[in-house]
Order: structure tokens, then sequence, then C-alpha cells
């Protein structure tokens, strides 16, 4: 029997969580050495998160199972507190938690758009800032504050921690988001603008469960709780493997790539999602907005399920070799463009087209959304 197995009901000291050594995503890890101690010393253990954070201030993101995360913004719209929802703005309806209204409660609200840096400069944060206040409407959510911060840059985050001085109101701050948005990171920054300790103190939110916050004391005695991410299992980035996701998630400004596109051709985007030209006016352009290391190719529509059959983890990378075995299969969605769109695949990026009475088609792994938006640019 693992010594895990064994000591069902030793929790992390700092945050709650049950120790486990088997996923390093997840609340609670510890490596399998700490849990090989006398059963003793097991009841003054850090899970490796708080340990990080209370030798190094440094967060580290954990993960949710959906029941969990549930059960944490049930807890939350009970709670007199400002919500702060982190949105990855590269790809913004694929990180939004679209029922956090709801969750909200009566408390306020403030939505994040982090990686503001991975857009192009030309677009200016007004215009961002007012697509996503439209995006937000759209699903029913009214922010009290919506800011663009980059996780990067240390002036960014003083803007950000502006808002909350000004909005929490001397009550605590829940930050909740998905995973990858950068909420951790952002969290560090304030830790490394706010305070000069090396010690921080950890205190269990939900102490005795596997739901993993961390509360960050600020002066007056309240405290930002850091909440473990929920995993988007639409989102592209569930699929793939920790070295793809360095080729996938963008780390800086992204450069679009534009496509003059004749009728039945074929663009693959790596070996992950491929967009068709079905029909509209002779020659027109396509602009391509996706990570800079990823790989694009153009072929005919004919030979496109031929060439991503036979390269697929090869010229069409990512995937990898190793990991195509295991992709899920491409399924198609169709659009008709009316008004100039983004197509977008949830986790990789989107395709902006501007002229009406266009026909596309867009190939992304099967679970994996794909949908139409207006235009962001």
């Amino acid at each position: 029997m693992s010594r895990s197995a064994e000591y069902e009901d030793v929790y992390c000291i700092g945050c709650g969580a049950k120790l486990q050594s088997e996923e390093e995503n997840k609340a609670g890890y510890v490596p399998s050495s700490v849990l090989k101690r006398p059963a003793e010393e097991l009841e003054e253990i850090y899970c490796q998160r708080c340990f990080r954070l209370r030798h190094y201030n440094e967060v580290s993101d954990v993960e949710l199972t959906d029941d969990d995360f549930l059960t944490m913004l049930n807890e939350i719209s009970a709670k007199d507190a400002l919500i702060v929802n982190v949105v990855d703005v590269f790809d913004f309806s694929g990180t939004l938690i679209t029922g956090m209204q709801r969750f909200a409660g009566t408390n306020h609200l403030i939505v994040v758009g982090n990686k503001a840096d991975l857009l192009p400069k030309s677009l200016g944060e007004g215009r961002i800032r007012q697509w996503m206040v439209e995006r937000l409407h759209e699903v029913g959510i009214r922010p009290r504050e919506v800011v663009l911060t980059s996780a990067k840059s240390k002036d960014s985050i003083r803007q950000f921690m502006k808002v909350l001085d000004e909005e929490r109101n001397g009550r605590d701050v829940y930050i909740v988001g998905s995973t990858n948005v950068g909420k951790s990171t952002i969290i560090n920054q304030i830790i490394n603008i706010a305070t000069d300790s090396p010690d921080v103190i950890t205190t269990s939110y939900f102490p005795g469960t596997t739901l993993g916050s961390i509360e960050i004391p600020l002066d007056d005695g309240k405290n930002i709780i850091d909440t473990p991410g929920i995993i988007q299992r639409t989102n592209l980035t569930h699929h793939l493997s920790r070295d793809d996701l360095k080729k996938v998630i963008p780390q800086r400004e992204v450069k679009p790539i534009v496509y003059q596109l004749n009728e039945r051709q074929t663009i693959f985007i790596g070996g992950l999602a491929r967009f068709d030209y079905l029909k509209g006016t002779d020659k027109q352009p396509f602009v391509f907005y996706a990570a800079n290391d990823l790989q694009l190719h153009r072929t005919k529509l004919e030979k496109a399920e031929e060439l991503y059959e036979k390269q697929l983890g090869q010229m069409l990378n990512p995937p990898s070799a190793y990991t195509a075995q295991e992709f899920p299969p491409l399924k198609r969605h169709q659009f008709t463009i009316e008004e100039p769109s983004d197509i977008v695949v949830s986790g990789l990026g989107w395709v902006s087209i501007h002229e009406e009475n266009t026909k596309v088609a867009m190939w992304a792994p099967e679970g994996v959304d794909v949908y139409i938006r207006k235009a962001m640019i």
C-alpha cells in the first residue's frame, strides 16, 4: 500500500489540501519521498505549492475537478468579497467563466484580460477593452471594471493593484480563472511588489478539503485568495503535451500572417487545425493569429486529407510524432461570413475574415470549441 493511501487524512498545513504525490499539477502535491516519512512528521507538512509560496514568494497554478470548482464558486457567492475573474485576452471566450456573474452573487466583479501584450500594439487598450465589454455583455456579465494587464509588466500589475484597492472597499479579494491564463504569475508579481518579507503566511480557506486555495494577507487584515484553476475541456490546450503547449501558448506579441487564397485552398495550422476557403471572391486575404512558433502550410483542398494523414506529427507539427498517435480526429465546422468576423479555435487562435458572403470551414480536434465572433481587429 502506498504511503499516501495509508494516511488518507493527512493535509497540507498551509492550504488544507489532502497530500498526494501522483499528479504535480493538482492540489496537495508533494514529492513521493515526503510521504515516506514517519506518520508523526506528516502532521507538519506543506504541499509543494505552499512551500514555494512560504519560502520563495512564488505561487504556482494547480487544477480543480469540475465538482470542486463549482463547490468553490458556490462558497464564494456567499462571501462579502470582491471577485476577480482573470481571462487570457488572446483566448478570451475559451478562458472566460461564463457563469461568473451568477456565482459572484451580489458581490462586485472585475474581469481582468491578461496577456494584453500578445495582441498587436496597433490595437490600443481602449479598443480592446471596449471589445471585451461587448463580448461580456453578450453572455450576461456586467463587471464593475474591465482591466487589461500583462503579468510580465510590473507597471501593468501596479495599475491593477490600484483598481483592486479602490474596488475592494476593505473586503477580501477572490481571484479565479481557468488554467494557463497567467493567474499565478499575476499573484507572484503582486507579492513581489507588495512585500519584502521572505515569509508569506498561508492559511487554509477550506481546511480539511481538496480545494487548496491560498490566502495572501493584506495590511488591513483581509486577504487575496488565490484559487486553483479550472480546466476548460473544450480548450485545445487540454489535449496537448507540456512540450506542445510551449509552441501553442504565445509568449510574445503575435505577428499576424496574411494569406491571399483562391477558392478551394487549405491552410494547416501545424497539425492542430485546418482552414478551408470554400467559396467567395476570386482571391481574398485571410489573416491568421496564432503563436509565432506554429508553422502554417498551404495546400489544395482536394489534397488536404491525404496530407494530414501522411504528415501529422511530421511536417504538420505539433502535435509531436509521439502525441499524434493519441490526438483526437479533426471535426469540420462550416461558416458563412456576413460581416467582418473571426473564426476561433479555443486555445489556439483565430482567422480574421472581412469579405461578405464568404464560405469557409474550420477543422479542429473533436471536443474543442470552434465559433464565430465579431472581429477583434
